[in-house]
């Protein structure tokens, strides 16, 4: 999909790695200026080293989206802003009987909370710009169970909603706020169970027969963050090979 941000800039939270980095890539080769966020300042330089050789724009922001006074300064000073992506995020795979209730606040702490403490600032600038895209990256865990994805799948269920919610009420100063639910793609995080016994059967049920490749989240996100979605709020896209329509 091409689209042309020129003029606009996006910010990438949870961009050192995974879907946060194709994201950032992606939208600085489609002209954004991009604001690559996440904990690793050294993974974030080599991110922005890669679009400025590629001729993009990017600068990087080193932030830990569960310090909410941190989050808020730091949006503060990004003197303008057209586009949120709020990616940054922790796994959780232990089986709900066993989870340490620290596993599960922190869970939510960064995957729900953290999300919510980047949207509210963006809005906030957004507001007085006139209008702006916000994109939370949630998850089919969100929208079906999974195995061992109690605080996973409920803090990214939690993200839908807010993403419905926010929406709604963000509409009157046109700011769109969209979701995307990946399935299950090989990343960072991801690398070590997709190797897993437990994948291969897992695999069986997605009707694609396939994981899915990063690239083909490329063309969901910037339709949600071009204005090629501008009649587009509330809503969540699932990119998952058909997961979610699978026979039960």
């Amino acid at each position: 999909m091409r689209v042309d941000l020129s003029g606009r800039t996006a910010l990438v939270t949870g961009a050192s790695s995974g879907f946060g980095r194709r994201f950032a890539k992606v939208l600085a080769a489609s002209g954004a200026h991009v604001v690559a966020s996440a904990r690793r300042t050294d993974r974030l330089t080599e991110l922005v080293a890669e679009i400025a050789a590629e001729g993009g724009s990017a600068e990087a922001l080193t932030l830990d989206v569960t310090d909410a006074a941190a989050v808020e300064a730091a949006i503060a000073a990004i003197p303008k802003l057209d586009i949120v992506v709020n990616n940054a995020g922790v796994p959780s795979g232990t089986p709900a009987i066993e989870m340490p209730l620290d596993e599960w606040r922190q869970t939510f702490l960064t995957n729900t909370e953290g999300a919510f403490v980047v949207a509210q600032a963006a809005a906030q600038k957004m507001a007085k710009a006139g209008g702006g895209s916000i994109i939370n990256v949630a998850s089919i865990t969100g929208l079906r169970p999974g195995g061992a994805a109690s605080a996973y799948g409920a803090s990214k269920a939690a993200i839908i909603r807010l993403t419905e919610q926010l929406a709604m009420e963000w509409a009157r100063f046109r700011i769109r706020v969209n979701a995307l639910a990946p399935g299950y793609f090989e990343t960072d995080l991801t690398h070590e169970f997709l190797q897993s016994d437990f994948a291969d059967k897992m695999l069986k049920r997605i009707p694609q027969r396939r994981y899915g490749e990063l690239s083909e989240l490329d063309g969901p996100l910037l339709l949600l963050a071009s204005d090629s979605s501008s009649y587009m709020t509330g809503a969540t896209i699932a990119v998952d090979g058909g997961h979610l329509v699978s026979v039960l």
